[in-house]
């Protein structure tokens, strides 16, 4: 299958008229939230970038051109420990059903307009893949839950990677949002790099027959 854009190259692909409604509605309530210009995203920035790149424009219009890449097929997740605002830890590799993994930030545009989009996702598979979101934000709790207070994402965990660890085992610095899904013994799918329309038919039947693939 095609690989994702370039790490220097933002998405650029139209959205469905519905998607693109619901997503201009969505970023209208985060004018004030801090995030990246695209190109920001595609290059891993580093902290100093993060604190000094304004938000992006409330009429700019978010295009998603995610694609999967079943290249890294078998690799398997990574031992790493992630952490909520509470304090509490989760280690990836212990997590013993589907996952779909999503590396994200606040700074990164294409990754908030993405938030929504896997919140449904998260909630109509429910019990058949779990959905694990992962801010790569340096600044760790600080911007991820206000973030979250003026989201609406219900579905979403606020795990954090403020060390980067995370990122830096798939390449330190991928581009972002990075999707991964894996199988219940931890090994991968697939990925998407890049921001990806996962509130649609397609993105469910491409989860569900990639899993019902691995268990046979």
């Amino acid at each position: 299958m095609a690989e994702g854009p370039s790490a220097n190259r933002p998405p650029h692909i139209a959205l469905e008229d519905c998607s693109l409604a619901k997503l201009r509605l969505f970023l209208s309530g985060f004018a004030a939230m801090a995030a990246f210009a695209l190109t920001a995203c595609d290059n891993g920035a580093e902290d100093a970038a993060q604190e000094n790149v304004a938000p992006p424009s409330t009429s700019e219009t978010i295009e998603l051109t995610g694609t999967l890449n079943e290249s890294f097929a078998g690799e398997t997740i990574p031992e790493i420990t992630v952490v909520n605002p509470a304090g509490e830890e989760l280690l990836l590799s212990e997590v013993r059903e589907p996952v779909l993994l999503n590396l994200w930030a606040t700074w990164c545009a294409p990754c908030v307009v993405e938030m929504p989009l896997l919140d449904e996702l998260a909630a109509d598979l429910k019990g058949q893949v779990r959905v694990l979101t992962v801010s790569e934000d340096m600044r760790g709790a600080e911007v991820v839950e206000p973030f979250f207070a003026q989201a609406d994402l219900p579905n979403l965990p606020q795990w954090l990677d403020p060390d980067n660890d995370l990122a830096f085992t798939f390449g330190g610095g991928p581009v972002l949002p990075l999707t991964v899904l894996y199988d219940a013994e931890g090994n991968e799918l697939w990925r998407v790099i890049g921001a990806y329309d996962w509130d649609t038919e397609e993105a469910r039947a491409k989860v569900l027959e990639a899993l019902a693939a691995s268990e046979s």
